[in-house]
C-alpha cells in the first residue's frame, strides 16, 4: 500500500478511536453506555440501525453474491426492507412503552418482563452466543478486505489490527460512540460505493458493452433466484429485525415511540434498494474484470478467486493512489458499524442479564467499569472465533439462524397472542436453537433444500404449544 493510501487509512481509525475517548467521559452509568441514555434522534439512530445491520458481511458479502449470481443478490436486503418495516408497524408500538417505563437496558429483560427471570438468563446464553458469531463475521470481513488490498498483509495480521481498532472504540464509548460512529460510518461508506467504487469500476471494465458481452444474460436480471433460496433469506433475516439485541438498544435509545419508529423506516429504504444494488453490482463488477484478466496482476500464479474477495481484489486493481485508501476506509465503516454493535449487544446481555441474576451491582462506577471489561472480553474471543473461520456471509447467517430459531417464538407469542407461560418459553427457546444447530451441523440435503432455521422455528413452536397445553402458568409469573 502506498504511503498515502495507508495515511488516510490510519487517519481515519485515528478519527474513530478520538470519538471513543470523547463519549468515554460523558458516560456515567450503565444506561449511557448501554442505550445513549435514551436521549437519541431518529437520524442517528435510522442510519446506525442500517450501518449496523448492513455491515461487513452484508458488504462483503453482498459482493460475493454479485459474483456469484449477479443483481438478483440484491433481494437477500429487500427481505431487510420487509424486516424493518414489519417492525416498525407492528413490534415497536408495543415494546417501546414497555422499554422506557421498566428502563430496560436488553431484549432478555423483555423476555424477563413477559415471563420470568429463568427466561431471560437463557436468552441471555443465546444472544451472547450468537452476537459473538455475528461480531466475528465482521472481524473477518475485515481481514479479508484488508490482505486482499494491502500486498504482503496476510489474514491473521489483519485480524488481528482489525480487532483491535474495533474492540478498542468500543469499550471505550459505549452506545453513543457506536451510534455516533455509525452515521460518519455510513455516510463515508454510501458517498465512497456510490461515486468512487461504481464509477471507477464501471470504467475499468469497459462499461455496460462489456458487462453484457462478458457474464451470464441471467446476472443481469433479477429473477435468477430460486423461491426456496428467497424462502430461506427471508426465514433467517426477517425475524432477526424482532429478536436482535443491537435492534432493541436502539429502540430503548430512541427519544420516542414515533422517532424509533421513523429511523426504522429509514432504515428499510437505505437496505434495498440503496445498498443492495450497490453492494452486488460491485461484486458483479468483480466477475467482469476477473473474466477479462484485469484481476490477473493481483493474484498469484493459478490462485481460485474467493467470490468474497474479488470486489477487493477489484478495488487495489483499479485504484489509484489516494483512492485506494477512501474506499478501504468505506469498506472498513462498514464493518465496524456492524462489529461495534454487535460487541456492545454481547457485552450489554452477558452483564445485564447472566452475571447480574447472580451479582447485581448497585454502583454506577462498578457497573459501567464491568461493563468495558466484558466489552473487552469478548472482543478477545470473537478475533479467536474469525482466525479459526473461512466464510463470512455463512458465519454471519449461521449466527442470524441461532438467535431466532430460539427467540422468536417466545417472543411472538408473548406480544401478539399473550401467551406467557414461562415453561412453554423455555422449551422453545431450548429445542428452537438445538434443532437448527444440529441441523446445521450433522444434516445434508434437508427436504426441499429449506435452511435448517426453517426446522429449527417449527420445532420451537411445536413446543411451545405443546409444553402451554400440558403445563399450567404459574400464578407467580412476572406482570407488566
Amino acid at each position: 500500500m502506498h504511503w498515502i493510501d495507508a495515511s488516510i487509512f490510519i487517519l481515519y481509525m485515528v478519527v474513530l478511536l478520538a470519538v471513543g475517548f470523547r463519549f468515554m467521559r460523558k458516560n456515567n452509568s450503565a444506561e449511557d453506555y448501554f442505550v445513549g441514555g435514551r436521549t437519541m434522534g431518529p437520524g442517528h439512530i435510522g442510519l446506525s440501525v442500517v450501518a449496523t445491520d448492513v455491515g461487513g458481511g452484508f458488504s462483503i458479502g453482498l459482493g460475493g453474491l454479485g459474483f456469484v449470481m449477479g443483481l438478483s443478490g440484491s433481494w437477500m436486503l429487500f427481505t431487510g426492507l420487509v424486516g424493518a418495516w414489519l417492525a416498525a408497524v407492528l413490534l415497536i408500538p408495543r415494546v417501546y412503552a414497555i422499554g422506557r417505563d421498566h428502563s430496560l437496558l436488553t431484549f432478555p429483560q423483555l423476555l424477563g418482563k413477559f415471563f420470568d427471570g429463568r427466561v431471560a438468563f437463557v436468552a441471555g446464553i443465546i444472544c451472547v452466543v450468537g452476537y459473538l458469531g455475528f461480531t466475528s463475521s465482521q472481524l473477518l470481513a475485515g481481514a479479508k478486505l484488508a490482505s486482499a488490498a494491502v500486498d504482503g498483509l496476510d489474514l491473521g495480521t489483519a485480524l488481528l489490527i482489525m480487532g483491535a481498532v474495533t474492540v478498542g472504540y468500543t469499550v471505550l464509548g459505549g452506545m453513543k460512540a457506536v451510534v455516533y460512529t455509525d452515521t460518519i460510518q455510513w455516510v463515508v461508506l454510501l458517498t465512497g460505493l456510490a461515486f468512487i467504487g461504481v464509477p471507477m469500476a464501471w470504467v475499468a471494465v469497459g462499461g455496460w458493452e462489456a458487462i453484457r458481452n462478458t457474464v451470464e444474460p441471467s446476472m443481469l436480471r433479477l429473477d435468477n433466484i430460486t423461491a426456496i433460496q428467497l424462502i430461506n433469506w427471508g426465514v433467517t433475516i426477517v425475524p432477526i429485525w424482532f429478536v436482535g439485541m443491537t435492534l432493541y438498544q436502539r429502540i430503548y435509545a430512541s427519544r420516542s415511540e414515533k422517532e424509533a419508529r421513523k429511523a426504522w423506516f429509514i432504515a428499510g429504504l437505505l437496505e434495498w434498494p440503496v445498498m443492495a444494488f450497490l453492494g452486488v453490482l460491485l461484486g458483479m463488477l468483480a466477475k467482469v474484470a476477473a473474466d477479462q484478466g484485469l484481476l490477473d496482476a493481483v493474484l498469484t500464479t493459478g490462485e481460485v478467486i474467493d467470490p468474497e474477495m474479488g470486489l477487493p481484489l477489484l478495488l487495489r486493481a483499479i485504484l489509484p493512489v489516494g483512492l485506494m485508501g477512501i474506499m478501504l476506509s468505506v469498506y472498513f465503516s462498514a464493518i465496524l458499524s456492524t462489529a461495534d454493535s454487535c460487541l456492545m449487544a454481547a457485552s450489554g446481555n452477558l452483564l445485564t442479564d447472566i452475571v447480574e441474576r447472580f451479582r447485581p451491582s448497585r454502583n454506577l462506577k462498578h457497573t459501567l467499569r464491568l461493563s468495558q471489561i466484558f466489552t473487552l472480553v469478548l472482543g478477545a474471543i470473537a478475533i479467536a472465533i474469525a482466525a479459526v473461520m473461512e466464510n463470512v456471509l455463512s458465519l454471519m447467517l449461521h449466527s442470524y439462524a441461532f438467535m431466532v430459531s430460539g427467540l422468536l417464538v417466545p417472543l411472538v407469542a408473548a406480544v401478539f397472542f399473550g401467551q406467557r407461560n414461562p415453561y412453554a418459553a423455555l422449551a422453545a427457546m431450548i429445542i428452537g436453537g438445538v434443532t437448527t444447530v444440529s441441523l446445521s451441523l450433522f444434516a445434508s440435503g434437508l427436504p426441499f433444500g429449506l435452511d435448517p432455521n426453517v426446522f429449527g422455528i417449527l420445532a420451537a413452536t411445536v413446543a411451545f404449544a405443546s409444553v402451554a397445553t400440558l403445563l399450567p402458568q404459574p400464578v407467580t409469573r412476572t406482570t407488566l
